[in-house]
């Protein structure tokens, strides 16, 4: 998971991008990169690291224009000393700068393609850097000069044509503008922004909601699926809807896990789903469980806290904060590594003995993913003196992998993968362990008035909605992507490191005066 942000204003806008990057940072934390430009050319600087670490006073100053664009990343694939910080560039056609969230399933034989027939060179493994080539490869053969509106977003077909998966992409045309766009079935989020200048009006596309509040962007409306954007240096804004098949079936993990809950997603509310997930969740433990001895509900911060509410007011028990957690260290699902998963979950929470002591507890979390964390917390509360702990997820089991750009590629990483609730109940050591069912949680995201009708519930359903995941690309994913092959190659790195060295420079350069370089 990624997120995304861009920018064309009146003003300079180096600060923005930083804000609005700062409160997307809960999208990733592996690196962190801005771009802008301004008439004395291309300006650069990204970074391992979080925002706050990637970016001194010294870069910032060096960011300068009134068009920009950044990201922030957490490695789905690579690994966690990863080079391949975005935005990426290619300097053909006009020089295009490109970062998206989300993950091509076809991105292997798209990479193959783009080497032997399309003559285009890659430095990364990372499928950005081929949606970039795709665009650019189809941008060139469509323009002769400056480029129009309708030539833009006939590549932008043409990119649909050929990537599949999940994608939100934001990229910059150097002296022309930014281009935003979405995969046909909207399954990775994007939304535009205006705020009223006196020059004129500016704009902005971003992940979630929340990022366009921080920089007091209204919040027009979230891009179609399959739709494009383009907004001219000039303020200008165009669009055109795609004209192949769409799909409206955004990921519903977003609203479970991933999204800020001040954010508003495909005009859904985050905070509102989480709500109602709380409220079906009390329900689905009523039915099951109608003689419940649950003494006090207690929150995994900070996700589960808005649902787990919900729990204890509609079963009539107390709810209580039992956890404190030191806001210094980074979301255990989104770490690089099973081994840092763990490792970080005592670090990252206390329990207070006076809320557990002598007590039957209800835990309440998001969702259960690899398990790590819940046995853990588990046995906190156990240390922490209570009589017995029950656990209920606000999601359904997590038992297939997530091939959209959500670090779970896995199966046999996933604890629900093959098990029952009652062997998973035994695993984490919890006395008791409900699950959200799936029509719960889609009822609890899904307004009655909303044009959603459907979600990529491929995690919890195995349902995967651009119907090209096979049984055998599951498989290579997870040869690719599971920990160990990300230990490996983590491994590999820091052994040979002229080589990493070499990657770095190739890969347009993340060290600290890579943002001096005016051309990447």
């Amino acid at each position: 998971m990624c997120g995304i942000v861009g920018i064309v204003a009146q003003r300079p806008v180096n600060q923005a991008l930083y804000d609005a990057l700062t409160v997307l940072q809960h999208r990733g934390q592996d690196a962190a990169g801005i771009v802008t430009w301004s008439d004395d050319g291309l300006h650069v600087r990204k970074s391992n690291g979080l925002v706050r670490d990637v970016f001194h006073q010294r870069h910032m100053l060096r960011l300068k224009g009134n068009v920009g664009m950044g990201h922030i990343r957490y490695p789905t694939a690579g690994s966690a000393q990863s080079a391949e910080a975005q935005p990426f560039y290619v300097n053909s056609p006009y020089g295009i700068c490109l970062a998206h969230n989300g993950n091509l399933t076809n991105h292997d034989e798209l990479a193959g393609l783009l080497i032997r027939e399309d003559r285009r060179h890659l430095s990364t493994g990372s499928d950005s850097e081929v949606l970039l080539n795709v665009f650019a490869h189809e941008l060139q053969h469509r323009c002769n000069g400056q480029p129009s509106p309708e030539q833009i977003f006939d590549a932008i077909e043409a990119v649909h044509r050929r990537c599949k998966g999940g994608y939100a992409v934001v990229a910059m045309i150097i002296g022309y503008g930014i281009v935003a766009f979405r995969d046909p079935n909207g399954i990775r989020p994007l939304v535009i922004g205006r705020r009223h200048a006196e020059d004129g009006d500016e704009f902005a596309v971003a992940s979630e909601s929340v990022a366009l509040d921080a920089l007091q962007f209204e919040l027009l409306r979230d891009v179609l699926p399959g739709e494009a954007i383009f907004f001219e240096n000039s303020g200008a804004m165009h669009s055109r809807e795609y004209s192949g098949k769409t799909r409206y079936a955004p990921c519903i993990f977003e609203f479970v896990y991933f999204a800020r809950p001040d954010s508003i997603v495909d005009g859904l509310s985050v905070y509102k789903s989480r709500l109602r997930m709380g409220e079906q969740l009390a329900g689905q433990i009523v039915r099951e469980w109608p003689d419940h001895d649950i003494d006090v509900v207690i929150p995994i911060p900070d996700t589960s806290r808005t649902a787990a509410v919900q729990v204890a007011y509609h079963l009539g028990a107390k709810y209580r904060e039992g956890f404190i957690k030191n806001r210094y260290i980074g979301r255990t699902f989104i770490m690089p590594g099973q081994a840092e998963r763990a490792h970080s979950v005592r670090r990252k929470l206390n329990a207070i003995d006076l809320e557990f002591r002598g007590k039957n507890v209800l835990l309440v979390d998001d969702s259960i993913v690899r398990g790590t964390t819940s046995k853990q917390i588990i046995r906190l509360a156990r240390e922490a003196g209570a009589r017995k702990v029950y656990f209920a997820s606000a999601a359904p089991p997590v038992r297939y992998p997530n091939v959209y750009g959500i670090d779970m590629p896995a199966a046999s990483e996933l604890i629900a993968n093959g098990r029952s609730v009652e062997e998973i109940r035994e695993i984490i050591g919890a006395d008791r362990l409900i699950f959200q069912d799936l029509r719960g949680l889609i009822r609890s995201v899904r307004h009655n008035d909303s044009e959603i009708r459907e979600f990529d519930t491929s995690c919890f359903s195995g349902e995967y909605v651009t119907e090209d995941v096979s049984t055998e690309y599951l498989q290579a994913l997870e040869r690719q992507r599971s920990d160990a092959a990300k230990s490996q190659r983590d491994q590999s790195d820091d052994n040979d490191d002229d080589d990493s060295a070499d990657r770095v420079v190739f890969a347009s350069v993340v060290e600290d005066d890579a943002d001096a370089a005016i051309n990447m």
